[in-house]
């Protein structure tokens, strides 16, 4: 039996959602009202996963995922000795889905500056998984009151738009890259490689360059030249064009994640992932650098 090739039947649903236009006024101002009060800080990084080292989103839906889908499972098979098992696993999911949302909303928040793609398959996304909340919810009143039969159509109904928003999800991180380390595929020279004119290099301002086919950001502090890797891990923002300069430390001007000017490492979230650094070789006005190894 061969492998199929023909695109995926989804595909064509997927493309429609990211032609939608019409989301992206409303996408717009939630994402900026959601930006406004989840500013830099403890809370953000909370929320980030920044102390977790990836982000919480993943983690909290399969709780939700999980005990919602094991509830429909014992509706199908289990019989109805089992409703109480599955109205405890509904609460459980219920309990579960307000941390899962804030953090979600949160990190599609900071997706802008982005495309349009990735701002209307989220609201969608957002959209679907709502539904299915509502709907099991509206299963867990109907079973407390005893009305078995109208719960697990609920549930069952409940499970189709779980399925749609787990769908969208897997295709914002997996398709369109949405919560990955933007430098994992490219982290840099290892080798020597000339990147920069040094004369052109001012005191504590950064300054783009290109080390073979690796973007990198300079900045020379104290005399002393330090390099990392100049898209920001968190959204892929370009640290020499946005970039703040600290004392230690860059911060990038799009959603105010900072790095370790000597080693990368994230001083403040929302990024989890430290930034490739580089050692640093000066010799006379050529800057040559080298990714730092582990």
């Amino acid at each position: 039996m061969s492998t199929p090739t023909a695109p995926s039947p989804l595909y064509a649903v997927t493309r429609g959602i990211e032609s939608l236009e019409a989301l992206d006024g409303p996408g717009k101002t939630v994402g900026k009202r959601v930006r406004s009060v989840f500013g830099p800080g403890v809370l953000k990084d909370v929320l980030s996963g920044t102390w977790l080292g990836h982000a919480v989103h993943p983690l909290l839906t399969d709780v939700v995922i999980g005990s919602f889908t094991s509830a429909t499972i014992l509706d199908v098979a289990g019989g109805r000795d089992t409703d109480k098992a599955a109205r405890r696993l509904i609460g459980v999911g219920l309990a579960a889905t307000a941390p899962t949302a804030m953090t979600g909303v949160h990190d599609w928040a900071d997706t802008e500056p982005a495309s349009d793609a990735v701002r209307r398959t989220g609201l969608v996304h957002a959209a679907a998984n709502v539904t299915a909340a509502t709907l099991y919810g509206l299963s867990w009143h109907a079973r407390r009151r005893g009305a078995r039969g109208r719960g697990v159509l609920f549930s069952l109904a409940g499970a189709g738009a779980l399925a749609a928003g787990g769908y969208l999800g897997a295709h914002i991180t997996y398709q369109q890259g949405v919560g990955v380390d933007t430098t994992t595929f490219d982290p840099g020279p290892a080798d020597w490689t000339p990147a920069f004119d040094g004369s052109q290099l001012p005191e504590g301002e950064p300054r783009g360059a290109i080390a073979g086919d690796t973007p990198i950001v300079l900045v020379r502090k104290h005399g002393r030249v330090r390099a990392l890797h100049d898209r920001c891990s968190h959204r892929a923002c370009s640290l020499a064009g946005t970039g703040t300069v600290g004392s230690g430390w860059i911060e990038c001007g799009c959603h105010g994640s900072r790095f370790s000017l000597d080693d990368g490492t994230v001083v403040r979230g929302p990024a989890t992932a430290a930034q490739p650094a580089f050692e640093v070789r000066e010799e006379g006005d050529r800057i040559s650098v080298r990714l730092r190894s582990a």
